[in-house]
């Protein structure tokens, strides 16, 4: 059996899921049900018949019902320019699973490595997906991940201390946490818009999947994207597609810099072997920009 990512988790398998299907939507519990791989951090995702997807938490689920999944990817679908999870029900708790969790319908493609796709092309249809999600009337939505830098310091000195990072990292996260906080209204955003979350059909993304830290704030929490096509032709393709100021530059490249930490601080190349890979090549790449272009040892 593969290793855990989190102490903690609930074991969910397919027996389980069958088990709440039959109890819950026993008009789906017949249809084919097999487990997603690469596996999500936060979720367990199966694949359910042709057209659905169930997914539920590994830990620390929803204790309410509904969330902002449930209000907002609906209304969010028609305004965007790739294919996103539509929410079309619910399960409640019961004695072998504490909380609840969601039945959506299925994105068709393949969630992978990089290499699936062309890394600037990817960088420009990523780009103008972020465009138009920011366009879209922030009124009334939800508190996403895209909040100040500040208020994320003391996790990243926490992950900081255990990753063991050496000066370069430290003077980039410095950098971000110096550059002027937005000041505009806050917007839509993903929030989570690493590889694993793309959906790509013909070698191009066609899909965005894994909305829980959608919401509306600073932007740069989706600009860190930038770093997450493992090239430097991308990334300045990205910025110049999206049209990123500098500030937001500045604070997007905390943003990644932060998550390479914390990742490479709390996985293991054996519990989360995608994650783990991928965030040392967004440190990678993120230090090479400041003239030090290796991973500080730790």
């Amino acid at each position: 059996m593969a290793e855990k990512m989190h102490a903690d988790e609930r074991d969910i398998d397919e027996g389980l899921v069958r088990q709440l299907l039959l109890e819950q939507f026993p008009g789906w519990a017949s249809l084919p049900l097999s487990r997603v791989e690469p596996a999500g951090t936060v979720n367990v995702i199966f694949r359910l018949g042709e057209h659905l997807s169930v997914r539920l938490a590994r830990r620390d689920g929803p204790s309410d019902p509904g969330g902002k999944e449930f209000t907002w990817l609906a209304r969010l679908a028609p305004r965007l320019p790739l294919e996103i999870p539509i929410p079309v029900a619910q399960g409640h708790p019961n004695a072998d699973y504490p909380w609840f969790w969601d039945i959506h319908t299925w994105v068709e493609g393949e969630t992978g490595p990089i290499t699936l796709v062309d890394p600037v092309r990817a960088a420009r249809d990523l780009a103008e997906f972020v465009a138009a999600l920011q366009r879209v009337d922030p009124t009334g939505g939800p508190a996403g991940r895209g909040i100040p830098l500040s208020e994320r310091d003391p996790g990243f000195r926490y992950w900081l201390a255990r990753f063991g990072g050496g000066p370069a990292v430290s003077r980039v996260w410095e950098q971000a946490l110096a550059a002027p906080p937005w000041d505009g209204p806050p917007v839509w955003h993903h929030g989570d818009l690493d590889v694993r979350n793309w959906v790509v059909r013909e070698g191009r993304i066609g899909g965005v999947i894994d909305w829980g830290e959608m919401g509306v704030g600073d932007p740069a929490c989706d600009v860190m994207a930038a770093w997450k096509f493992h090239s430097v032709a991308a990334r300045d393709a990205f910025r110049e597609a999206l049209a990123v100021d500098d500030a937001t530059w500045v604070r997007a490249r905390g943003w990644v810099l932060s998550q390479a930490v914390a990742a490479l601080a709390y996985y293991t190349p054996d519990n989360n072997p995608a994650l783990y890979h991928e965030a040392e090549n967004w440190l990678a790449l993120v230090l090479s920009e400041v003239g030090d272009a290796s991973a500080p040892s730790r």
